[in-house]
């Protein structure tokens, strides 16, 4: 759900909102350097190094504590970029999770989440790993626990900008706020998707076709869309039908983050967030 009831002067839109995980996404192998050097590899196309969230994100931390550590960081990606799934705020949030433990910089979630809202307003929620309704900009968190069912996530084939989409002067931004019990009684619309849908005829195309099987929805701004089945057969099926023009994968939801199910038996008594 994402509901845009406003802007501010300074541009940022306010939100409400709900995340929740996936237990699918890309992989980050981390390799502690003791010289002070960050580096990703490989070279993500079409993004600066100085660009790239994953750099960003250990640099800003790296600054932070003041450590002469540096790390290197091996980004495989399986998220689409411009597919609106939080790829790279993702990405950012566990550079800043992990090299805290790897550099022992022993910060609460409530630093690194302000840490991180430095680069990116979706990266607070994956900071903290727990689903959650969300409010301002993205960054005002409050604990949820939906459903977890299997969602077939389609990608339609094309990117959409988010800046692009926020920035359009034919964003509806004034929707009205809702509380979370309306939520969870059924008002979970999104208001970038009739926007999205027209300027993105393939994003279009492919929620038209998940209609005719399921509830087709856009994720966040979009590329990808997805529907939601109680059974992982069920999802499993219908991308064995998906179109030759699009992709996907079946994914579980998760009202925790899969990198704090796999940190927390590491780290024992970790930062709560």
């Amino acid at each position: 759900m994402l509901r845009i009831i406003g802007r501010r002067p300074d541009g940022y839109h306010e939100l409400q909102t709900v995340f929740q995980f996936l237990d699918w996404g890309d992989r980050l192998r981390f390799t502690l350097r003791r010289d002070g050097h960050i580096r990703c590899l490989p070279p993500l196309p079409g993004v600066p190094a100085e660009q790239n969230l994953v750099v960003r994100a250990a640099k800003a931390l790296q600054a932070h504590c003041r450590t002469p550590l540096g790390v290197e960081i091996e980004l495989e990606k399986r998220l689409p970029m411009g597919g609106g799934l939080g790829g790279g705020s993702s990405n950012a949030a566990t550079t800043l999770v992990v090299l805290n433990q790897l550099w022992g910089c022993h910060l609460d979630n409530e630093t690194l989440a302000k840490l991180g809202l430095t680069l990116g307003a979706d990266v607070p929620i994956f900071v903290h790993g727990r689903a959650a309704w969300a409010e301002g900009v993205g960054e005002r968190l409050h604990p949820l626990d939906p459903p977890e069912p299997w969602y077939l996530v389609v990608q339609p084939g094309c990117q959409v900008a988010t800046g692009e989409i926020f920035s359009h002067p034919q964003l509806t931004r004034d929707a009205e706020p809702i509380k979370i019990r309306d939520f969870l009684a059924g008002l979970d619309e999104n208001s970038c998707e009739p926007l999205v849908r027209r300027l993105y005829p393939e994003v279009d195309e492919a929620i038209r076709w998940l209609n005719r099987h399921t509830r087709g929805r856009l994720t966040g701004t979009g590329s990808s869309v997805f529907g939601a089945f109680r059974h992982r057969e069920q999802a499993q099926a219908l991308l064995d039908r998906l179109p030759p023009s699009m992709g996907g994968f079946v994914a579980k939801g998760c009202n925790q983050s899969p990198l704090h199910g796999k940190l927390n038996p590491l780290v024992g008594a970790s930062p709560s967030g």
